[in-house]
């Protein structure tokens, strides 16, 4: 059994844009070694909006060096970014963005979810890339809702997603660089599920909703992150109530993380770099 390492409660939200009242559960300045290849997970919402006739979110910015994995729960959002890829996401939708040699992107709310309101959830991961692969193309692969795979837990214990990764033989629609399970798990209350993950492998439980026991004795409630050791290849999870919980586990990549804003890369110098390209133009221009 994979060993408790701690339990961390998230932060106070603060803004990103106008759109998405985020709390970040964890970012690679407090848990780079302990979490690679996951650097950050920001929790938008739950968030009830007014209609309006403009739409909130957040206006073109660059990221070079890893992925973003937006994942919805509720509500839409509509995104553009310069290699002239974009749509509308909407709740159990995927944005898998392979950001690699350099990219500029937007989101914003959809127009139609500007015009209705209502309530909007959703987290977006950011996904290291290794050393060999930091400048890869930059790459978008939309995964819709049906195209995700569900299992069935045993004993009715709920039903996983799976998002990236492989459950039961049933693998999900994600290309990763690095080998990775990325499940959203929804328990049904008072189920117990024993979960079998590889030995070496990082792994950490984010509690979305609901309140959950990991290996028999620690509790965790929404807003809350379990990590676990990487050593063991099993996790047990009893959900006392019903739970949505999100499931990261991955091969580390063990190489420096240095990061400066919306850049993650190995070293100070190719930050420099990275500045210096953006500066110049180099990233393109997001088509509108």
């Amino acid at each position: 059994m994979k060993k408790i390492l701690g339990i961390y409660s998230a932060p106070r939200p603060h803004w990103v844009g106008d759109g998405f009242p985020v709390r970040s559960m964890f970012s690679y300045h407090t848990h780079a070694k302990q979490l690679s290849p996951f650097l950050l997970l920001d929790y938008a919402g739950p968030t009830d909006f007014t209609p309006t006739s403009q739409p909130r979110g957040v206006g073109q910015h660059p990221h070079r060096g890893f992925e973003t994995v937006t994942i919805v729960y509720k509500g839409e959002v509509a995104h553009m970014d310069s290699t002239g890829q974009g749509g509308v996401i909407g709740p159990g939708d995927v944005q898998w963005m392979t950001a690699g040699a350099g990219i500029l992107h937007e989101e914003f709310h959809s127009e139609a979810f500007t015009k209705s309101g209502g309530a909007l959830e959703m987290v977006q991961l950011w996904v290291n890339l290794p050393a060999k692969d930091k400048m890869t193309p930059p790459n978008y692969q939309a995964i819709v809702d049906s195209a995700i795979p569900q299992v069935n837990l045993p004993d009715g214990a709920g039903v996983a997603r799976i998002i990236a990764g492989e459950l039961e033989g049933k693998r999900g629609p994600a290309h990763t660089f690095t080998p990775m399970n990325v499940w959203d798990m929804r328990l049904k209350q008072g189920s117990y599920s024993t979960l079998e993950l590889p030995d070496g492998w990082t792994t950490a439980l984010v509690v979305l909703h609901g309140t959950i026991q990991v290996n028999g004795q620690t509790i965790a409630r929404e807003s809350q992150m379990v990590v676990l050791d990487r050593a063991g290849q099993t996790v047990s999870v009893e959900a006392n109530n019903d739970a949505i919980v999100l499931l990261l586990s991955g091969e580390p990549i063990d190489e420096p993380v240095v990061g400066y804003g919306p850049f993650v890369m190995n070293s100070s110098q190719e930050i420099e770099q990275a500045l210096q390209d953006f500066n110049s133009g180099n990233f393109g221009q997001i088509p509108h």
